[in-house]
């Protein structure tokens, strides 16, 4: 099964759950942020919200989509802090029933957080429409050319080390600079493999082998990357940069979370992934009727 999911052409998506059907926005446009929603199939994802089982799950894809996601972002695996991995056979139990239960009720973007090729493999076989591997390709040699394959649109995320060890005082001389260079580098390597540029979506990991000032820095100058020229997508809900501002637990940080959204879409960031659809959505539809405003006030 290739992978149609056009990034910037989509068709009009429905949903099918439910007495009304709702057309989403194509996937990215120009100038606007698309919301990715969070739902992990995990007993121990550090924001306890974003936590669904099955008898729930529909449920809260509906719940979503009537608040206005975009895209969904499946994962079956903790990426936290000093999170151990999960075996092949664990993850694909716990997200492979999830897609196909998702995709036989709803016609919406899917993404699969997952470095694991075979769940990759596995997910986009059952109507799964985008990767989001936060080691940028590396920790499985085979997951290129399943992209590749596929077709399909890839996040390329940029972390030091691996979700047991990122956080060990990581350390650099220019975060922005140096996460660009990582990019240049997963960039070519990706092409090299035959994924198309088009299909690559770039995420600078906040929290991911980064300190409170290298992920403050990487939002302050968000903008630079941007000369990579492709699609930019921030996940920063709910973290811990955010309890170490606020003094707040994970629970008690959706207005720091709403503040880095409308930062984001002020600088036209292409996704969010945030565990609040209906919060971020409202944000965001505010930011640009702002920014879309004719500046001499004529309707």
């Amino acid at each position: 099964m290739k992978c149609s999911l056009s990034l910037k052409f989509s068709k009009n998506l429905q949903f099918k759950w439910g007495d009304e059907l709702s057309e989403l926005r194509p996937i990215l446009k120009d100038k606007h942020t698309a919301v990715m929603g969070i739902i992990n199939i995990t007993p121990d994802s550090f924001y306890s919200g974003s936590r669904v089982d099955e008898e729930h799950l529909l449920l809260r894809v509906e719940e979503m989509i009537r608040d206005g996601v975009e895209i969904l972002d499946i994962g079956g695996e903790s990426t936290k802090p000093g999170a151990d991995a999960v075996s092949l056979e664990e993850e694909l139990k716990r997200v492979i029933p999830a897609v196909k239960m998702i995709r036989a009720h709803f016609d919406i973007p899917i993404s699969i957080d997952t470095y694991k090729s075979e769940v990759a493999r596995a997910a986009l076989e059952e109507g799964a429409d985008i990767i989001n591997d936060i080691s940028a390709l590396r920790m499985d040699a085979n997951m290129a050319d399943v992209v590749a394959h596929y077709n399909c649109p890839v996040v390329l995320m940029h972390m030091k080390g691996t979700p047991k060890t990122m956080q060990l005082n990581p350390e650099y001389v220019d975060v922005v600079e140096e996460i660009k260079e990582f990019f240049e580098e997963r960039i070519e390597f990706a092409k090299s493999k035959g994924i198309r540029e088009e299909n690559i979506i770039i995420d600078p990991g906040i929290g991911f082998g980064k300190k409170l000032e290298h992920n403050l820095v990487i939002l302050n100058r968000i903008d630079e990357f941007k000369s990579l020229r492709l699609p930019i997508l921030v996940g920063a809900s709910r973290k811990s940069m955010i309890g170490m501002i606020l003094d707040r637990p994970a629970e008690d940080r959706l207005n720091g979370t709403l503040a880095i959204t409308a930062y984001c879409s002020m600088h036209d960031v292409d996704i969010v992934r945030v565990h609040d659809v209906r919060e971020n959505v409202e944000i965001v539809r505010i930011i640009e009727a702002i920014k879309n405003a004719d500046k001499n006030g004529r309707k």
